[in-house]
C-alpha cells in the first residue's frame, strides 16, 4: 500500500481516523529523546510502543544518524522510530528516514501543511505548539496521520516540561483525528491527563529524565505503568 501524507492510507487500515474505533485502543506511549542504547532498551523493556529521536541541532537531546542507526538496528520489531524535525528541508528529512530506517516523521517547527503533504515515504504527523484555543484553528489544514499537541513556550521548540489546559486537548480528539498528548507529562500526572483525554498517544522526554539527554529508569517504568493505567480505568 502506498502511504499518503493527505489521504493517510496506513491511519485508515488500521483504524485510526475513526473516533469510535480509537477509544477502544489502549493508549500508546512514545519516549522522546532518546539519545543511546541504554536508554532505548530502558524505554522498550519498559513497555513503550515509539521511541523519539531528536534531529535538531540547539536541542540538548540531539542525535546524529550513524548513532540513530546502530539504536534502530538492535530495537524488536513493532516499536515505533520517529524522527523529530524542526524546519528541515525536505531533502534532509528524506535522507534522514532512509539513513537512519526511521517509520515516522514529527515535524515541529513552522513547516505549513503544503509541506507536510511532501512527506509521503513515511508516517507523518504535526506538531503544534498550544498557546490557546485559536490554536485549534490551524489543526484542520494538516491532514497528517496524526497531530501532536505540545505546550507553547517562548522561544522554545520543545521538551519544556511545561503543561497546557488539557481541556484543549479534549476539544481536538473531538476534531476526529488521533491525538498525541505532549507538554509537563511525569508519572505523577498521566493517568490523569489520559483519564481526561483520551489520547490516541502520550509523548514524554524531560518529564523521564535524569539530565537533559538522559533518562531516569525509574521515571520511565513509573510513566509507562501509570500511562496504561489511567487507559484501563478510562
Amino acid at each position: 500500500m502506498a502511504l499518503s501524507a493527505t489521504t493517510c492510507e496506513w491511519c485508515a487500515w488500521f483504524g485510526l481516523d475513526d473516533i469510535q474505533t480509537r477509544t477502544h485502543l489502549r493508549t500508546r506511549v512514545k519516549i522522546c529523546g532518546i539519545t543511546n542504547e541504554a536508554d532505548a532498551r530502558l524505554a522498550v523493556d519498559a513497555g513503550a510502543d515509539a521511541l523519539g529521536f531528536v534531529f535538531y541541532e540547539k536541542s540538548p537531546r540531539c542525535i546524529g544518524v550513524e548513532e540513530v542507526r546502530r539504536i534502530i538496528d538492535g530495537l524488536p520489531p513493532y516499536i515505533s522510530k520517529v524522527g523529530v524535525f524542526v524546519n528541515a528541508t525536505l531533502e534532509q528529512i528524506r535522507a534522514t528516514v532512509f539513513g537512519c530506517g526511521l517509520d515516522s516523521v514529527q515535524l515541529h517547527g513552522e513547516e505549513p501543511p503544503e509541506f507536510a503533504a511532501q512527506i509521503t515515504f513515511a508516517k507523518c504527523y504535526k506538531a503544534f505548539r498550544v498557546r490557546n484555543e485559536a490554536a485549534l484553528a490551524s489543526l484542520p489544514a494538516f491532514r497528517t496521520c496524526a497531530w501532536l499537541l505540545d505546550s507553547y513556550v517562548a522561544g522554545q521548540m520543545g521538551g519544556t516540561g511545561e503543561r497546557f489546559n488539557w481541556d484543549i486537548a479534549w476539544a481536538a480528539v473531538e476534531l476526529g483525528r488521533p491525538v498525541i498528548l505532549a507538554g509537563g507529562l511525569t508519572h505523577e500526572n498521566v493517568c490523569q491527563a489520559v483519564r481526561q483525554v483520551r489520547p490516541y498517544a502520550v509523548d514524554v522526554s524531560s518529564g523521564v529524565e535524569a539530565t537533559p539527554g538522559r533518562k531516569d529508569p525509574d521515571k520511565v517504568r513509573k510513566f509507562v505503568g501509570e500511562a496504561i493505567k489511567g487507559w484501563a480505568t478510562v
